[in-house]
């Protein structure tokens, strides 16, 4: 498996004729990250709105060939912050799928594991709900707790409430790496990188006439990547100039600075 510096890969929109000849007459099946990918990272959550440009070019790329939301964000909640309701969307890091042709198509391995991650989400709420700024989003089927706007003095007593409940279920629940966010899952095999595989198979997007991409911009992103390195095109999302990620080692081959960028080449895409 492959990999780059960040600060190494190519612009996917200075690039745009490298992209165009790896399409080759090929239909693309679009993979998108949401936050930092179709809406600017900002310091609460809720206010990561999808643009009504980005909407509109959203919309219209459906309208071209296929495309899916794949987000570590509940699928509920990622519909209505995108207000979009009729794309395939896989919340919680691809372990909530839902199609608007089919429904649910999750992975059967996820259910048994929601009660206790209702438990888990009890127990953070107890342990360090009252910090302030902090922030609990339970979902389906997993918990994030957000530290983004809590003074550094009190990260620490999240980190070891966060720990504590994984030590105690080893073999039950996970941690998935965030920005500013710890998010505990169902210790299954089980990543957006196996998402993003299964709706291949599930959406008949397989054939060798399709050509999937996929844009993302966080560590979680790079199982995507990584699944798709043979048989796709990853796009990397941030600033290659950035020093907290220009270093980072990625499984993608191009990069796009912005959200800005991303709409300008969804835009294009499929054209």
């Amino acid at each position: 498996m492959s990999t780059s510096r960040v600060s190494d890969l190519r612009s996917a929109v200075g690039e745009e004729e490298t992209v165009q000849r790896r399409l080759a007459g090929r239909k693309p099946a679009v993979f998108l990250d949401y936050d930092g990918v179709l809406t600017p990272i900002v310091d609460r959550p809720e206010d990561a709105l999808m643009s009504e440009d980005m909407r509109r070019t959203v919309r219209e790329l459906a309208a071209r060939c296929p495309v899916c939301i794949i987000t570590g964000r509940d699928r509920a909640v990622a519909q209505q912050l995108m207000g979009v309701d009729d794309l395939v969307v896989a919340g919680s890091h691809g372990f909530d799928i839902w199609t608007p042709q089919q429904g649910s198509i999750t992975d059967d391995r996820v259910s048994g594991y929601l009660d206790l991650i209702t438990k888990v989400t009890d127990r953070l709420r107890a342990d360090v709900g009252s910090i302030p700024g902090v922030r609990i989003e339970p979902k389906r089927a997993s918990v994030a707790v957000h530290y983004r706007q809590v003074a550094p003095q009190d990260r620490d007593r999240i980190a070891d409430s966060v720990h504590r409940l994984l030590a105690e279920h080893p073999d039950e629940v996970a941690l998935t790496p965030g920005k500013m966010v710890y998010e505990i899952k169902p210790n299954v095999d089980w990543d957006k990188g196996k998402a993003v595989l299964h709706l291949i198979d599930v959406l008949g997007l397989g054939s060798d006439d399709v050509i999937p991409l996929y844009l993302g911009d966080d560590i979680t992103d790079e199982d995507a990547f990584r699944a798709l390195q043979d048989r796709g095109i990853g796009i990397f999302v941030g600033r290659a100039d950035d020093p907290e990620v220009s270093d980072r080692e990625t499984a993608a081959q191009f990069v796009l600075d912005s959200v800005d960028e991303v709409q300008r080449f969804l835009a294009g895409l499929g054209r």
